[in-house]
């Protein structure tokens, strides 16, 4: 990449990195100011070295010597409070900025569009939330503060160096381009390695939570031994090009240190000559190497943390990338031109109606999902969707929930398409019972109000009770405050279902979207449950995903999907006498059967 290329990126980062610490601009100010105060305090000092040799040692003046200390004692109390000042607030300022940093990148993260988990891992985009976040809280409330004091302490140094000797300083002058030269060179070189260090730690997140999250199926293969070893080879991966990083950054610190230093002692050679020759005081060139030692200090400090601000800015770049990945699906749609405008109130009685819907996944895009599908369901009656496995059953799932919006053809809801209302308005009319339902790390309290966060402890127990989970709840060691554990998984598969099932019914929907809801349950819970889900029906749109027949033989209609296509409509026993594919399933479900 050019070089104006990486300096235009480096300044869009800065930019908007800029945005998080804008509100806080008059800790900002008060930093820079203690900053300033203490920088200025710092190189003070050396005038007090100066009066303590010349007018308290040369001199022999112990009036002399006391005030030289004083003066030294009492720009050091002034110092610590002034550090004490800026550490604080710069400090305070890191933490605020990674943690404004770190809600906006979560709030963004959870209204991206499916299709970008699809292709993204979530152990990688945990990394940057965690990591990344916690790298450029260290640089903002550390490493940049050191940084610039630092540079004002070399400025205000090479200054007073400048008044006290004019050849001397001319020497600096010469030798101090050499010195930022390795700067620049290796500076490029740690950015790239710090970037790619960052990524190789998120590979390594992710691959352990992967695992991690699957480590029944692990240990049911006897796959350990296998996966210590493959996750060795990713925690070494990261280890050389982080050892690759540290070189680059010790080699460049040691270069900074043996020039500075070397430079210092070339000072010290010829200003020792001329205060021997008597063309310069002991104070004098006490105060010079005084500040030769600052500048030296200062340029090393520089150096060292400018490995750290480049890892900062890489840092810094893979998250102002995930800020900026646009979601497809925007909260806030537009109205469609001549379409209907959105209802400003709940849909009271929902039609949901599929005209000439075309879908490819972004993923897939040679491979479609959905082929001019046109499917009509009334408001509160029952829908079947039935077919062989990617049929396109879920996929209708996912674009009426408005997850993707079809490639051609529309979707409406009481006759208004759905891309003309807001997610939210959309998804509040919906509740689905998933095959595999998804409980969250909280008690159950939590996970049944998931729907509805305002529901009242009676209403959560009417729910469960509704869904024949109040009984297994109770038995919990702490009933409904017991926590489910990761993804649930204190509970057996029919206990999740029946959660599920309860957050349904109590976020009461006006469109139920059920996918085999009662597949896990044994033959007496699904009884009841499915007692449950027939009240729960009853007066709603549903649409149902069913792998087994028998649940849905009363369906008001079923439609029968293959590779994408409806290939029937109708009734149970309509289709096993127009449907072949129908027909077979029919067949091979019920054959056994008494």
């Amino acid at each position: 990449m050019p070089p104006e290329t990486d300096g235009a990126s480096e300044l869009s980062v800065l930019r908007s990195l800029w945005q998080f610490i804008r509100p806080y601009k008059k800790t900002l100010v008060f930093a820079g100011m203690m900053l300033i105060i203490t920088a200025a305090i710092t190189l003070s000092i050396g005038q007090g070295v100066r009066l303590l040799i010349d007018d308290g040692f040369v001199a022999r003046s112990s009036a002399a010597l006391a005030n030289a200390v004083i003066m030294i004692m009492s720009l050091s109390l002034l110092m610590a409070l002034g550090t004490y000042a800026r550490f604080y607030s710069v400090s305070w300022l890191g933490e605020r900025v990674v943690a404004d940093l770190r809600k906006a990148v979560f709030n963004h993260i959870i209204t991206l569009h499916p299709n970008y988990f699809e292709t993204n891992r979530s152990g990688e985009i945990m990394s940057r939330l965690t990591t990344d976040t916690t790298l450029l809280q260290n640089i903002i409330g550390s490493s940049f503060s050191m940084a610039l004091r630092s540079a004002l302490i070399f400025i205000g140094a090479l200054g007073l160096l400048l008044l006290t000797n004019l050849k001397l300083s001319l020497m600096v002058l010469i030798g101090v381009p050499m010195v930022f030269l390795p700067i620049v060179l290796y500076g490029r070189r740690v950015q790239k390695l710090s970037k790619a260090s960052q990524d190789s730690i998120a590979g390594v997140g992710s691959y352990a939570g992967e695992i991690i999250q699957h480590i029944k199926t692990v240990q049911s293969y006897t796959r350990e031994v296998h996966e210590s070893q493959a996750f060795g080879r990713e925690v070494e991966g990261a280890f050389i090009v982080a050892k690759q990083r540290i070189r680059q950054r010790a080699l460049l610190i040691a270069c900074v240190i043996l020039l500075m230093f070397g430079a210092i002692s070339g000072l010290l050679w010829v200003g020792g000559n001329d205060m021997l020759a008597g063309r310069m005081t002991g104070g004098d060139l006490a105060a010079f190497v005084f500040y030769a030692i600052m500048m030296a200090t200062a340029v090393a400090t520089i150096s060292e943390v400018y490995g750290e601000l480049q890892r900062a800015s890489g840092a810094t770049e893979r998250l102002v990338d995930l800020l900026n990945v646009k979601t497809l699906i925007p909260v806030k749609a537009p109205a469609l031109l001549g379409a209907q405008a959105p209802a400003a109130h709940p849909i009271s009685a929902p039609l949901v109606s599929f005209e000439h819907v075309n879908f490819y996944y972004p993923s897939r895009p040679d491979k479609p999902a959905l082929l001019d599908i046109n499917l009509s369901i009334k408001a509160g009656q029952t829908l079947a969707l039935v077919g062989p496995s990617g049929a396109g059953k879920s996929t209708l799932f996912e674009l009426l929930q408005r997850f993707y919006d079809p490639i051609k053809g529309c979707i409406t809801l009481a006759g208004t398409d759905i891309r003309t209302l807001d997610t939210a308005t959309l998804r509040q009319q919906i509740a689905v019972v998933p095959q595999e339902p998804a409980l969250f790390t909280e008690d159950v309290w939590y996970n049944i109000r998931y729907g509805k966060p305002e529901a009242c402890d009676e209403e959560v127990i009417a729910a469960a009770k509704a869904a024949y989970a109040h009984e297994f709840i109770v038995q919990l060691q702490d009933g409904y405050n017991s926590h489910l554990g990761e993804q649930g998984t204190r509970l057996s598969g029919g206990q999740k279902q029946r959660l599920a099932i309860a957050r349904a019914i109590l976020k009461d929907p006006k469109i139920l979207l059920l996918d085999e809801a009662t597949s896990a349950l044994d033959a007496e819970s699904e009884h009841r449950v499915q007692q449950a889900l027939d009240r729960l029906m009853q007066n709603r749109t549903t649409i149902i995903i069913a792998h087994r027949l028998a649940t849905i033989l009363h369906a008001d209609s079923i439609a029968v999907l293959d590779r994408g296509e409806l290939v029937a409509q109708g009734t149970h026993e309509a289709l096993l006498e127009s449907s072949e594919l129908y027909k077979h399933l029919a067949d091979l479900q019920f054959k056994n059967m008494p």
